[in-house]
C-alpha cells in the first residue's frame, strides 16, 4: 500500500463507527487517504474526527468552495488508485447500481477515473457492505449485488456476526484489518487467476502415549504466508496444516479450504484425498519418523521396565505426490529446512525427490519468526532470495512460479 491514493468514502450506517481505525491502518500501511462523505454518515462519526486521523480535510457536499473548479466530483479520483466506500450502505449500494448520483460521494463514484498513460480510465471501485442481515437477504439488495458485479464494482464481504440491531448473521460490515487485508490482495498481480492450490503448512505430531508426542519447532508461518500471496494472485487453496497457532489467511475472501491434521499419515491422506490442483507447495516439516505402537495409556516416568521406543519411517509426502505428476500437474514445490550445507543438500532433495523446484533455508533461524532467507533451487541453478519477511518472500516465490507455468 506504499504511496497508494485512497478515496475513502463512508455513508450512513453503525460501521461507521469503524472508519478511523480503517484510515489509521491504510495510513499505517502506507497509503494516503482522502476521506469523502455522504450528510448521513456525519451523523454517526464527525468530519472534525476524520479530518483528524486522515490528515486531510474532508468532502462532503458536492458545493465544496475549496475546490476551485466547482468539480469535487471530478477532481477527488483524478490521483486515486481506489476508492473504497466502507460501510457502504443498502442505499448507497442501490443507488450506484442504478446509476443515481444525488450527491458527492454517488456522483463521485459515476464519474470516477484515474490518470494512466496520458488517458483517463475508470479508477478501481471497491464497497464493504455494512447492513441488518434481512436488508442484506432482501431481494432488492440481491439485485444490487448482481449488477454492481457485473458492472466491475469489488465487494469486500460481508461477513456474518453480531450486529448493532441485536441480530446475527450476514450483513456484519468485515473488520478493518480484514478490509486492509483484502485491498492489499486486490493490488497483487493475478498471476495465479483460476489456478487451484494444495499448500502444506506447520509441524506433524507423532504420539509416543496420549500426553506425550514428538514434533519439532516449525510455526507454520511460511506456508501460511504461501497460502495468502496465493489467494492474492486470483488462485483458490486448500490449506492442510499441521498443528500450528495461526489464523486462516484472507478466510473472509471464500478462496481457501482449510483442513488441520496432526501426524504425518494424516496429512498424507488429506493430501491424497485433495483432486485436482495445478500446484502443490509441500512447505509443511513432516517428520521422518513416528512411534511404531503408541502406549494407549500415560507412560509413567517411574516405570521400573524403563523407556524403550521403536520408530517406524512415515511416507515422504512430496515424493509420493511428485511420482504421481502427469503433463507437468501438478508443478510440485518442496521445502527444506537444514542447518549445514543448506545449498548442497537442497540441490540432493531436489534430484530425489524429482521435483522442478525446491526452496531451501536454514531452519534454526527460521523457525518461528516472521523473516526469513531463502535459496530457489532448480535443475539449472539456484536463486539466493534477499533476506525479508515471509509474506514479500512467498510473493516472490509464487511469482517465479507462475513463470514457470507459461
Amino acid at each position: 500500500m506504499k504511496n497508494k491514493k485512497i478515496v475513502l468514502g463512508i455513508s450512513g450506517g453503525i460501521a461507521a463507527y469503524k472508519s478511523p481505525e480503517l484510515v489509521r491502518l491504510l495510513i499505517k500501511a502506507g497509503a494516503e487517504v482522502q476521506v469523502v462523505m455522504t450528510q448521513a454518515a456525519t451523523k454517526f462519526v464527525t468530519e472534525t474526527t476524520m479530518q483528524a486521523v486522515s490528515g486531510n480535510p474532508v468532502f462532503v457536499s458536492q458545493w465544496d468552495p475549496r475546490v476551485s473548479n466547482g468539480m469535487a466530483h471530478i477532481e477527488l479520483s483524478r490521483n486515486a488508485d481506489a476508492i473504497l466506500i466502507a460501510p457502504v450502505s443498502a442505499d448507497m449500494m442501490a443507488k450506484h447500481s442504478l446509476g443515481l448520483a444525488d450527491d458527492l460521494l454517488s456522483t463521485l463514484c459515476l464519474a470516477r477515473g484515474t490518470e494512466s498513460g496520458g488517458m483517463i480510465v475508470d479508477c478501481p471501485l471497491l464497497m464493504a457492505p455494512a447492513m441488518n442481515l434481512q436488508m442484506w437477504n432482501h431481494p432488492a439488495t440481491k439485485r444490487s449485488v448482481e449488477r454492481l458485479q457485473r458492472d466491475g464494482v469489488h465487494l469486500l464481504g460481508p461477513a456474518s456476526g453480531d450486529q448493532a440491531c441485536g441480530e446475527v448473521g450476514m450483513g456484519r460490515m468485515l473488520e478493518p484489518v480484514e478490509i486492509i487485508e483484502s485491498l492489499i490482495a486486490f493490488f497483487q498481480k493475478k498471476l495465479l487467476q483460476g489456478k487451484k492450490v494444495l499448500i502444506t503448512a506447520g509441524p506433524t505430531f507423532e504420539p509416543i502415549d496420549p500426553v506425550r508426542g514428538i514434533t519439532n519447532r516449525s510455526s507454520g508461518k511460511m506456508g501460511f504466508a504461501i497460502a495468502r500471496a496465493a489467494i492474492e494472485s486470483g488462485a483458490e487453496v486448500h490449506l492442510i496444516t499441521g498443528p500450528v497457532a495461526l489464523d486462516t489467511p484472507l478466510a473472509h475472501t471464500g478462496k481457501i479450504q482449510r483442513t488441520d491434521v496432526e501426524t504425518a499419515e494424516q496429512m498424507l491422506n488429506a493430501v491424497l484425498a485433495a483432486k485436482d490442483y495445478d500446484i502443490f507447495f509441500s512447505v509443511a516439516a513432516v517428520a521422518d519418523w513416528k512411534i511404531k505402537s503408541p502406549n494407549l495409556q500415560k507412560i509413567k516416568k517411574n516405570s521400573s521396565n524403563g523407556l524403550s521406543i521403536e520408530f517406524e519411517e512415515n511416507a515422504d509426502i512430496l515424493f509420493t505426490i511428485a511420482s504421481r505428476v502427469k503433463n507437468n500437474k501438478p508443478f510440485c514445490v518442496g521445502f527444506a529446512a537444514e542447518t549445514e550445507n543448506i545449498e548442497e543438500y537442497g540441490k540432493t532433495k531436489l534430484k530425489q525427490k524429482k521435483i522442478p523446484m525446491l526452496i531451501a533455508n536454514h531452519g534454526p533461524s527460521t523457525f518461528g519468526s516472521d523473516e526469513n532467507q531463502l535459496i530457489l533451487i532448480e535443475a539449472n541453478g539456484s536463486l539466493k532470495l534477499a533476506r525479508s519477511d515471509k509474506l514479500s518472500l512467498a510473493r516472490e516465490i509464487i511469482a517465479k512460479v507462475s513463470e514457470r507455468l507459461v
